[in-house]
């Protein structure tokens, strides 16, 4: 039996990438890396990909339609025989020419408690609000922008000297936990998704060390 697969989608840094190199690396992440895809050349993620010995497309968006950049992100997926596609800091709305080539296999993560301050400023959107509960989402992608079916949630709690910067790097520390988490679910076929709602087998799981010790998920 081929080894599950996964096609990741990153625009900038790759700390979230490396999360799942990393997992890879360690056998705890259930698949293989086949590829990365970036759309912005030069980005610091491809870097990262080429030291890790990941093939990596690099398709610039700049002048092309969504559907014909869409087009090429899939050729490019299909063709390493991708099984699940994730965005790690993916800064595109996808439409359905790529979600309909994977239906409830593509997932983003996100630095907020979704249905709460989706979109691109989120820890600002948080610090601005007052909340005093902010954390990460990973969830199903559809057309809408953050709003599709919740797989993995962790709440962090904002501190009243909290910076958007200083909010990030905790919550980020959780992003890099439940991104190859979720991957690994999902390889190992323990999550199904009827409607909005996603149910999980998750006996015998544990959230990784890196992030607080033996915690169930949620």
């Amino acid at each position: 039996m081929e080894r599950f697969r996964i096609g990741v989608l990153a625009s900038g840094r790759g700390t979230g990438f490396q999360s799942l190199v990393d997992a890879a690396k360690a056998g705890t992440l259930g698949a293989e890396v086949a590829v990365l895809v970036c759309n912005v050349p030069g980005a610091p993620v491809i870097a990262r990909a080429e030291a890790a010995g990941v093939p990596v497309a690099v398709i610039d968006h700049h002048g092309k339609s969504r559907h014909d950049f869409e087009e090429e992100v899939v050729a490019v997926l299909a063709e390493k025989r991708a099984d699940l596609v994730v965005h790690a800091g993916f800064m595109r709305i996808v439409t359905s020419t790529l979600l309909s080539r994977f239906p409830d296999r593509v997932i983003n993560i996100h630095p907020s408690l979704l249905p709460a301050f989706p979109g691109a400023h989120a820890h600002d959107d948080v610090l601005k609000y007052g909340a005093k509960v902010s954390g990460c989402t990973i969830h199903f992608v559809d057309e809408s922008v953050d709003g599709g079916p919740i797989l993995l949630q962790k709440a962090v709690a904002v501190r009243d000297d909290d910076t958007a910067e200083t909010l990030s790097q905790r919550v980020l520390e959780w992003e890099h936990a439940l991104l190859p988490l979720a991957v690994r679910l999902i390889a190992e076929g323990r999550v199904k998704v009827v409607g909005r709602k996603v149910t999980i087998d998750d006996h015998g799981i544990v959230l990784p060390s890196s992030a607080a010790g033996p915690e169930r998920p949620g």
